[in-house]
């Protein structure tokens, strides 16, 4: 039997999504709370695996077990076993051709960011932080370019293992709410720190560095080196995947929560 889990997650205390020898990953919870309930070693496949410190708002696994529980043993049994940062919000059993990575059609991220002059006190490591204050109708305007099918080679880490780097930017937007900035990007996939250099370049922007076709002039040229510094992983989110209806899963990409202090 393949079971579809939603998990949401608050990153900053582990190395990220993916298993590591030495533990303290995020799948590595996830599959030792999973095995403890299906009474049998049990792996997860995740949508889209996080990096060290980024969060999930709607994070989608399955795995495949003989065990036979509820639905309700695989939310409330599983959240028994995990640690306070991680929990499991639905539970489904799903046809064995579904597969949580490789039937995405799409991905969604968000990316908080605190701008004003003192750091955060209460959302810290839960946001990114710019101290300088930022013209956001700039930063929207420079998102213009990015949209579509590109190389983003200029927004892509050295350590990516993507095999192309062209992909498709569905949706970029830039929203102010008071001191905090909301990011949200829609693509068909993303590369490694896509979404942190795209955010390190829009700061630039921001503070008037840079005016905003520059980000167009970027993705032109494909040079890393030209581009912003990665920014922060704190204020990051997995924030949905988006599925071919068929599945009928409980939460895709639409049913992402706002999520603001």
């Amino acid at each position: 039997m393949r079971i579809a889990l939603g998990l949401e997650y608050e990153g900053s205390g582990f190395c990220g999504w993916q298993s590591q020898a030495g533990g303290g990953a995020v799948q590595d919870a996830v599959e030792s709370a999973l095995s403890v309930v299906a009474d049998a070693p049990t792996r997860v496949v995740c949508a889209g695996r996080t990096d060290a410190g980024v969060h999930a708002l709607a994070q989608v696994v399955h795995f495949d077990t003989d065990a036979v529980r509820p639905d309700t043993a695989w939310v409330r049994g599983v959240n028994a076993h995990l640690p306070a940062s991680i929990a499991v919000r639905w539970a489904q059993p799903v046809s064995d051709e579904f597969h949580a990575r490789f039937s995405a059609l799409g991905r969604c991220y968000r990316y908080l960011l605190l701008n004003r002059a003192e750091r955060p006190g209460l959302m810290a490591r839960r946001v990114g932080w710019f101290h300088r204050p930022l013209n956001a109708d700039a930063m929207a305007a420079a998102t213009a370019s990015l949209l579509g099918e590109h190389d983003f080679s200029a927004f892509r880490a050295v350590e990516c293992q993507a095999k192309s780097p062209i992909k498709t930017l569905r949706r970029v937007d830039v929203k102010r709410y008071g001191d905090l900035l909301v990011f949200d990007f829609e693509a068909s996939a993303f590369l490694h720190h896509m979404v942190r250099n795209i955010v390190g370049a829009l700061v630039y922007v921001g503070k008037g560095t840079h005016p905003p076709a520059w980000l167009g002039e970027l993705l032109v040229g494909r040079d890393r080196a030209r581009a912003a510094p990665t920014f922060e992983a704190c204020g990051l989110y997995f924030a949905g995947v988006d599925y071919d209806p068929v599945w009928q899963l409980k939460v895709g990409a639409g049913d992402t929560p706002m999520i603001l202090p």
